[in-house]
Formats: C-alpha cells, structure tokens, sequence
C-alpha cells in the first residue's frame, strides 16, 4: 500500500463550512444507525474543544459528576467514554434541547437542564424532585446513561424499551405510523416520543455530520447491495450491471450504511449503457449521450452511422422525458457517439465529437476515461480540419495526485478538491490503489475547489430547540 503524506493539515476537521447536501431529508423509521449513536470514539477531545467555538461552550467550566471543575469539551468527552455514547450525538442533543452549541450567551436555566432529561411538556423545572438531575455534567451523564444502561441495554434484553418502541414494530407519534428500523431509533422516539423533536435531531446530525460525498462517489448500500451515483446533491439508483460497467469504474464503489445515503433525495435512475439507441412509443430513434438523448432524424443516417435495428431499446414517453434533449444527429453530424483520433505525426490522441476535436493531455486521462475504446490512426491534415475544443478532464469521481508531490484530490464536477489528510481519505473509504498519479498539466486542468472534509457544520441557520419526555427507569 503506497502511504500518502497531505501537504494540507487541519488542526480541526469539524469546523469546515460545507456546501449542504440536501434540504432537510427526514425518513421517521430510521433516524440514526446503531453504530453512530455508540461510536464513542468518533471524536478527540480536540475536537469537541473547536466545536463548541461555534457558541460560549468552549470557556465554559463547571463541576462535574465526581467533584471536579472542568471545561464543558472534556465533560462532553468524559461522558462519551465513560458510557459508550458518541460525543457528536451529545452535541447534537445539547443543540436541540437547548440549543447550547451555538448560544452566545446562554443563560443558567438552559445550562441546568442542558439535555432535557427527566423534563416532560408538562414538568416544572423547579419540582423538587427533579433538582438531583440538575447541572451541565449531571444533565449529560443522565442522558447517557440512560441511553446505553437503560434503552439500548432493554432491547437487548427484551426487545423493546420501557415504553415499548422496538425495531419492526408499528407505533403511532403525531397520528403518523412509524416503525422504527433499528435500536437507535427506537432509543430516540423512547426519549423523545414526538416527530417534531426527532426531525429536529436528524436535520443537526445531517448538517453537522453526515459526510458530503462529492459527486462521481459511488456508494453501495451495505445492507442490500444497491448502487447509487452521487451527483449534484442526489443520490441516483444504477439498475443494471450493463449500466454501470459501460459508465462508470466499479473499483471506486464505496460501501455505506443505509444513513448515509438516506440524507440524499432520490434522482433519476441510471437503467441504461451509455450510447443505448432508444425506441420511442412515436417511432423516433434516440441515442442516449450520458444523460442526454439525441435524436437520430432519419432511417438513412441511423444506418449510414453504422446502428443496427437489432440494437434498439424500445422507452415509453414517461422514462424518455427524463433525459435532456441533446443535439439532433444529422447527415452532417461527425462521430454522435465520439471517437478517439490519434495524429499519426505527433502521436497525440484527440477525442472527436459532432465535429470536434479535444486534445488529451495525458495517457491516465485516456485510460481513465476512455479505457477499451479503440483508437483510429489520423492523418494531421484530417485532423487540421477540425476545430479545437476544451481538453478532455478526468471523470468526476476520479482520485488523483501529481507524480512526486504528496496532495490528493478528488475531481469533482470538474474542479479538483484537496483531501486534506489522511484520516479525511480513509473516512470516505477511497482505497490508495485508485488514486491516479500523472503530471502536473493533468491535474491542473482542473480548477481548484473547496477541499474537503470528513464532516460539515453550518452556524448560519437558525436551530428549534425542543422540550420532550425523558423517560426514566
């Protein structure tokens, strides 16, 4: 394995601002998975410290369950160790009940209740037999607690939580039918047993937490198998095996839990090869070009193209206006499906569509993204012919590094975005063997973008704080 050293370094990867992924994607059944509510190492104490400079959390000091003053991160770490609790789901609840993360200036009462535990809707704060849960650190060790001793340990045990939310069985919250999927979730609705809090908690864990996978990523959901295209902040089904191997590197898919591709709405699917000639229900001829169909005007330039009828995939009106409509194929349109020329003078390879050439700078860009395809031998007077366009990039998705330098980036709607580290690349579960060493001119095509980071965090919106029934055993 070729061991990578980043140029680029981050003292704290948590607090990178990030392009947001999708409005708030809110599926009630699952609302968080079984490893992320008990990754209790998910984060450093470091770590906690930066992101609690979002608010007035990160000065903050104050006693803790065994007697000693300490900051509000190392409570926060402390708890997450010492009861198996991911710390960034302690976050996340602090945010929503109180919304103590991004507070400047909370006040002494949001501090004492700071996860809401032991408070129901119609509690008083002041009844005397709730004080024993009061205070920052008591707050959060309760919560925890309760978590991993009371919930997770009761479905364990016997299936269901105290209340009796249990994964696969139907409950009715806010007159709306849910069946929780898993552990987590059931702990959730036990905690909370409304919609509108655990929407709360699921649209901060996605902003702040769940990854933005740039697009070209390939995920496979670990569960059953699917594939999925990430493009422009949807997550885009591939139906077929053809599909996939004739578009796209099955090396770079990246297996993920059902979360993680939950927080994307759903895009069009991805059922065809590329370059498929399409039979519409009104008899036009279309070849599908990436997501673009192009019709093929007549009989007599489909079979001068060199198509065969025996070629075609008949497509209702429905699935056929889900793709753009692309240039027309006419008598006079030159390679519709691309054509890789070689200048037999200079020996350099262009790829030639509709009459236009595109130079190709480097063999990584060729193998990349034209790996199989046939190149044809051109003289340079033929090629002089045509006019000369945008070099030909590296396929969204692509790994790539300059031989001899240590950054790696991934491309990404054209742009090439720094991996910051390496905790960053093996977060996203890319794989060293993929990365593409070339040149210099290669990568620089590519205009630089944002780099990019493990997770995202927003401070610009304005977050609900919410008030539910801890339920205590």
């Amino acid at each position: 394995m070729k061991k990578i050293v980043f140029s680029l370094l981050l003292a704290a990867q948590v607090l990178l601002p990030f392009p947001s992924i999708a409005a708030d994607t809110f599926n009630p059944n699952l609302l968080l998975s079984d490893e992320e509510l008990t990754d209790a190492f998910s984060l450093e104490l470091g770590d906690i410290g930066e992101f609690l400079k979002m608010g007035s959390l990160a000065d903050y000091r104050t006693i803790d369950i065994d007697g000693k003053e300490r900051y509000a991160s190392e409570i926060i770490w402390r708890a997450g160790q010492r009861n198996g609790i991911n710390p960034k789901f302690i976050l996340v609840l602090l945010q929503k009940e109180q919304s103590l993360i991004t507070d400047p200036d909370p006040s002494e009462r949001q501090l004492d209740w700071a996860t809401g535990y032991a408070i129901c809707d119609d509690c008083s704060k002041d009844d005397p037999k709730l004080q024993r849960f009061r205070g920052f650190a008591k707050q959060i060790n309760s919560a925890t607690l309760e978590f991993k001793l009371g919930y997770l340990a009761d479905l364990e045990e016997r299936g269901e939580t105290v209340v009796g939310f249990a994964p696969g069985k139907a409950m009715l919250i806010d007159d709306t039918v849910v069946v929780p999927a898993n552990n987590a979730t059931a702990a959730l609705y036990t905690y909370t047993p409304h919609l509108h809090g655990n929407r709360n908690f699921v649209k901060l864990w996605q902003r702040w937490f769940t990854r933005a996978y740039p697009t070209g990523s390939l995920l496979q959901n670990a569960e059953d198998g699917g594939v999925w295209l990430i493009q422009y902040g949807k997550r885009r089904p591939i139906t077929s095996r053809t599909a996939l191997l004739s578009r796209y590197n099955p090396s770079l898919i990246i297996s993920v839990d059902p979360s993680e591709l939950q927080v994307y709405p759903s895009g069009t699917p991805i059922s065809l090869p590329n370059y498929s000639l399409l039979h519409a229900q009104n008899g036009d001829i279309h070849l599908l070009v990436d997501d673009a169909v192009r019709h093929i005007v007549s009989m007599e330039v489909f079979r001068s193209v060199g198509f065969n009828e025996d070629e075609l995939v008949d497509i209702s009106d429905e699935d056929l206006a889900a793709y753009e409509l692309g240039n027309p194929i006419t008598a006079d349109s030159l390679y519709p499906q691309g054509a890789l020329l070689q200048d037999t003078s200079t020996g350099g390879v262009f790829y030639t569509e509709n009459g236009v050439k595109r130079p190709i700078v480097s063999p990584a860009i060729l193998r990349t993204r034209f790996k199989g395809r046939q190149i044809v031998s051109t003289s340079p007077e033929i090629l002089a012919s045509y006019p000369r366009g945008e070099p030909v990039l590296f396929p969204d998705g692509t790994l790539v590094g300059v031989e001899g330098q240590p950054a790696v980036y991934v491309i990404s709607e054209g742009e090439r975005r720094p991996i910051v580290n390496e905790g960053v690349f093996a977060g996203f579960g890319w794989k060293w063997e993929n990365v593409v060493w070339t040149n210099e001119a290669s990568v620089l095509l590519h205009p630089v973008g944002e780099q990019l980071s493990d997770t995202r965090v927003h401070d610009d919106e304005e977050d609900e704080t919410d008030v539910q029934v801890a339920v205590s055993r």
